[in-house]
């Protein structure tokens, strides 16, 4: 059988005399010799399930082998993604944004804008070593960091890849996955121009014994239509509600949140399950744990019996997790998620526990005091209790101040220890540096290669300076 490629020239040849006899035939039309091109392929694109999957073996492209983190999550290289997608369906990306987000590089001066709609997915080819992924569904993600880097003119977008999204379109791809994965986010590294950030915060917390998604560092090349353009150096991530459910939990059946919106906070009267969104179970009406969780926070017996009101929190939340991950969050300075924003964690229902439990998410902000108000500090004293309760009343019960003083302490000994964080740095910074700094205009959030080792210097001040605060804090 004849793959798409084989008879492509024969099919665009065909329909395009086929479209050049109606156009002299239709001269009073609007029609252009552009506009019937883009009718050319936009026929083929709906007539391409005619190909083999001729590079599928079970160990790389089936559901029948375990996730191969050997394989793709590596920290000492970088490997190399690209991603073919045709003119037309790269076209239609870009016409999605601007409907969303207005005209690219028109700027953001009107803020940012609100919106409950993930921009749409496309089929692409992916290839890695010498192996192709057929149909893969691909799509730009984010929020402030989409938003950002279109209005700004700036192509190096976020990418989320689902590897089976089109396998009703393509039976050939049914259950597709990538060594195992079905799914990644590949991020840009936002406003991160040593662009170490989302991997050495991500490290730290899985360091710390926490769940956390694998990270590693991959070089991204686009061909739509005009050859393979480089787009960067980006960093794979792991998909929670993907296979670190499956691989870091004995049990993948819970209820899996991604909170965002003012419930977020779980402060007193924000309930609201529009905002407690469902990553697993989700046509399950049952928000059961997250409305315990927000009433045993707030319950006023925690000033008159605080042993029940740890008793009754602890049957709902997995505490011990919470302090820790604070601890680790907080040392290493992360302003992006809760405590200031009303997003980017997760919480899990973990079947084995009954209990929900923290998992960080999106780090590229971390390891700097921040914007806005900046990171929190140590004691909380920036923190205002009652809109960021889970943060601010177990930090004023004494046993769960003096388990979250504990936990720095081990992380400054330990996972963010100043002279193993420098070298790493160091080693990173080494990795990394001929693809951060050979960046493209317009491909890039680096100025020139001086913003890149700037950077790094930068970073490697600030392990020192967080050991000392959490001392002078300790003292």
């Amino acid at each position: 059988m004849k793959t798409i490629k084989s008879i492509l020239p024969l099919v665009k040849a065909s329909i395009f005399v086929f479209l050049g006899l109606c156009f002299i035939g239709c001269s009073n039309d609007n029609a252009s010799e552009q506009e019937m091109m883009e009718e050319v392929e936009e026929i083929i694109v709906l007539d391409d399930t005619d190909f083999e999957a001729t590079d599928w073996t079970t160990e790389t492209h089936t559901k029948d082998v375990d996730p191969n983190f050997d394989e793709v999550f590596q920290d000492n290289t970088v490997k190399r993604l690209d991603f073919v997608i045709t003119e037309a369906r790269w076209q239609s990306m870009l016409d999605d944004m601007t409907a969303t987000y207005g005209a690219f590089g028109s700027g953001s001066s009107a803020g940012l804008l609100e919106t409950d709609e993930d921009p749409i997915f496309v089929p692409a080819e992916v290839f890695y070593n010498d192996k192709q992924w057929y149909r893969v569904g691909v799509r730009f993600k984010g929020n402030s960091s989409l938003q950002s880097s279109w209005g700004n003119g700036n192509l190096k977008l976020s990418f989320k890849l689902d590897f089976d999204e089109f396998e009703d379109d393509y039976p050939q791809i049914d259950n597709q996955r990538f060594y195992g994965f079905k799914k990644f986010s590949l991020k840009n590294n936002f406003d991160d121009r040593s662009m170490l950030r989302e991997k050495v915060a991500t490290d730290v917390f899985r360091n710390a014994g926490l769940v956390a998604s694998h990270t590693a560092f991959y070089t991204l090349y686009v061909d739509h239509g005009d050859g393979p353009q480089y787009f960067g150096l980006y960093t794979l991530v792991e998909e929670v509600d993907g296979s670190v459910l499956d691989t870091q939990f004995s049990d993948d059946d819970g209820n899996l949140y991604k909170p965002d919106g003012d419930a977020a906070s779980f402060a007193a009267g924000t309930y609201d399950e529009d905002e407690y969104v469902k990553k697993t179970n989700e046509d399950e009406a049952d928000f059961s744990d997250v409305q315990s969780l927000l009433t045993a926070i707030n319950n006023d017996i925690r000033t008159t019996d605080a042993a029940t009101w740890r008793a009754n929190l602890e049957t709902v939340f997995d505490t011990e997790v919470f302090l820790k991950y604070l601890a680790v969050n907080t040392v290493v300075q992360n302003w992006d998620t809760y405590g200031r924003m009303t997003h980017n964690y997760y919480l899990y229902n973990n079947p084995d526990t009954s209990k929900l439990t923290w998992i960080p998410w999106d780090n590229n902000e971390a390891l700097q005091d921040g914007k806005r108000e900046g990171s929190l500090a140590l004691d909380f004293s920036d923190l205002s209790t009652t809109e960021w309760p889970i943060i601010g009343y177990m930090y004023q019960d004494d046993v769960y101040k003096a388990k979250y003083d504990t936990y720095l302490q081990e992380v400054i000994d330990g996972p963010f220890n100043t002279a193993t964080i420098q070298t790493l740095y160091s080693t990173y910074s080494n990795l990394v540096e001929p693809y951060a700094t050979t960046e493209v205009d317009g491909y890039s959030f680096l100025n020139n290669s001086s913003d890149f080792y700037s950077a790094i210097s930068t970073l490697k001040t600030h392990v020192a300076n967080r050991t000392a605060a959490v001392n002078n804090y300790l003292d």
